[in-house]
């Protein structure tokens, strides 16, 4: 259905043909030009989003709240010390298993219990691309999002924290 609506809403977009107010000129044009944004600025009113974003100013302020939050706990973990080389050993540690048994390959239970968790970690908290850990470990990115689900749900069950 929402397929069908915004294939409907592109045709409908390419009827009306090329819409000025909509190309080039950035966020002074979007404003309505160098008066506009000026007042603005004096007025100390914060602008974040304009028409050519789908979205309004609040709901762009949210995006960059959520990524800001993101940034700091990701920052946070770095200035605790945390890189991918010390998350394993906490993962190892925490299932008691030898840090080099994480990068191994095998279907042992508490193996793929443990690599899950420090997928999830890497992803989630240490903002890692699944990609990125993909290549590392010489995997395809689906297993890698495969394992992060897994690994989340582990994290959940048991109660565990970075």
């Amino acid at each position: 259905m929402a397929r069908k609506q915004y294939r409907q809403f592109v045709e409908n977009g390419i009827e009306t043909g090329s819409r000025p107010e909509l190309v080039g000129g950035g966020l002074i044009r979007s404003l309505g030009g160098w008066q506009q944004a000026k007042q603005r600025h004096q007025d100390m009113e914060r602008i974040k989003g304009d028409e050519r974003i789908l979205g309004d100013d609040q709901f762009v302020r949210e995006i960059l709240k959520i990524s800001r939050v993101q940034f700091e706990k990701k920052y946070a973990l770095k200035r605790q010390g945390y890189d991918l080389k010390s998350l394993a050993e906490k993962v190892a540690k925490t299932f008691q298993i030898p840090d080099e048994e994480i990068f191994r390959n095998g279907k042992y239970p508490k193996t793929v219990q443990a690599r899950s968790v420090y997928f999830y970690w890497a992803v989630r908290e240490l903002c890692q691309t699944a990609t990125f850990m993909a290549k590392e470990f010489g995997l395809s990115q689906p297993a890698v999002s495969m394992a992060v689900r897994r690994g989340e749900r582990i994290v959940k069950e048991k109660g565990m924290s970075l």
